[in-house]
């Protein structure tokens, strides 16, 4: 979750609240002014009254602005309300995110709001052992948090029946979409108690996302930051135009400018992921790696080591596009653009979280110059260039999808530049020079 610090946005018609205006109960005050909670950001000032108040929302805003606890504070004031211990193999609330990494960061921050409490809270997610989630959800719990692939997996094995949930959240809800889950919230979808309240939340807003709102939220408030599509205010983005094979090069000329950064590095596929980072670390850089060929316990120590910053370089596919919030990372790099336009705006609201500034680079060649046309479309801007000239597109290769997270190439053509100095731009006199695959993404989550 992330600090509730508004920074002197107050959206028009909204007043700015203070947490202990809200009429909660007293420990869940005392867990806020705590964990240094004091004014609401503006996604949370819009959309906790109107929870509270048992109202469907869907909500839009950037990564990074506090959705968690826009749904998670509501949901644990409400669950706290009800009475009685959860029965065996059921649950009351139900979060539904599109990764591992995801899930878990939901599961965290909610804990810090009932560890004084009752409630109790589990999560379900691949890569972890299923007769252990078996064990723990026929006792029954309060609020789960979960992939949708694992869940579907629990429910064709009876470990759960959601006939009691009565608080629905769908995080992330784009992602959940794009990764092919629809199918998997269609069948959830109808075993959930009626009536009951859903939130869905989301940084971007596509059509397929309107139609899931008609179909699952009654008489939604919505509740919206920023335009979808939007970055973050405090990122700051640059581009440099690179030949393919000069990536390498110039990963590692960015890299040692300031080697005590914390630097995320996102690649296209799986294999193209790792590979860089065997690289890296054979260069002597400090790096690690995750993507879905990862284990689970794999990916959770890596991410814990880049937190604390024993790894100071972590190198990454789209899995932590969403699922990291580790406010202290300098430097987003794409080192290649995502195949998604959606996506770019997720890999770089992994820097300048919780009010911090940060900055992103990205790397781009002849090959990507239609995704970049695409990227700039859907944020209805110019990236400035820092280093090289634009070249002619071409045709770029169809990656290797049993290594890559999925999304397809979209190609326009056109692009623009600007000037900027940052962190990527050299210094003076450098040398600038389908179904069954859907389902795997879902059983892999």
């Amino acid at each position: 979750m992330t600090n509730g610090a508004a920074d002197g946005l107050r959206p028009k018609g909204y007043p700015l609240f203070d947490f202990d205006m809200l009429g909660l109960k007293p420990i869940l005050n005392k867990t806020l002014a705590a964990n240094g909670f004091t004014e609401p950001t503006p996604i949370q000032n819009q959309a906790i009254p109107l929870a509270l108040e048992g109202h469907d929302i869907l909500g839009l805003a950037q990564t990074g602005t506090g959705k968690t606890l826009a749904f998670g504070l509501p949901l644990v004031a409400h669950l706290l309300e009800l009475h009685g211990k959860p029965d065996p193999k059921t649950a009351k609330a139900l979060i539904l995110a599109p990764t591992r990494e995801l899930v878990n960061q939901i599961a965290d921050s909610l804990s810090m709001f009932t560890r004084e409490t009752p409630l109790k809270i589990a999560t379900v997610v691949g890569g972890q052992s299923i007769n252990r989630q078996i064990g723990i959800l026929a006792r029954g719990v309060d609020i789960l948090v979960a992939t949708p692939g694992r869940l579907m997996d629990l429910m064709d094995r009876g470990a759960i029946q959601l006939h009691t949930v009565r608080h629905l959240v769908l995080d992330e809800a784009d992602q959940m979409l794009d990764l092919g889950f629809i199918h998997a919230l269609r069948k959830i979808a109808p075993k959930l108690g009626s009536p009951r309240q859903t939130m869905l939340f989301s940084a971007t807003m596509p059509k397929q996302m309107e139609e899931l709102s008609r179909a699952y939220l009654t008489n939604p408030r919505k509740v919206q930051v920023a335009p979808p599509g939007k970055a973050a205010d405090k990122v700051s983005q640059s581009l440099i135009y690179v030949e393919k094979p000069s990536k390498n090069a110039k990963l590692r000329e960015i890299l040692r400018r300031d080697p005590e950064a914390l630097v995320l590095v996102f690649g296209r596929t799986k294999h193209g992921c790792e590979k860089l980072m065997k690289g890296l670390v054979d260069d002597g850089f400090n790096a690690a790696s995750i993507h879905g060929n990862k284990s689970q316990g794999q990916r959770d120590r890596a991410i814990k080591a880049f937190r604390d910053g024993a790894i100071r370089i972590l190198v990454a596919t789209d899995v932590a596009a969403r699922g990291i919030d580790i406010p202290g990372v300098n430097y987003v790099i794409n080192y290649e653009l995502p195949d998604t336009p959606d996506n770019y705006i997720h890999r770089i609201g992994r820097t300048a979280r919780a009010g911090r500034e940060g900055e992103t680079i990205a790397l781009v060649s002849a090959e990507e110059i239609d995704l970049l046309v695409q990227i700039e479309k859907l944020m209805k801007t110019t990236i400035p260039v820092a280093e090289g000239t634009r070249p002619q597109a071409v045709k770029m290769e169809k990656p290797n999808r049993r290594g890559g997270n999925g999304g397809g190439n979209r190609r326009p053509q056109g692009a623009g530049q600007g000037q900027k100095k940052s962190f990527g731009q050299a210094p003076a006199g450098a040398n600038t020079g389908k179904p069954q695959q859907r389902q795997r993404r879902r059983r892999a989550a």
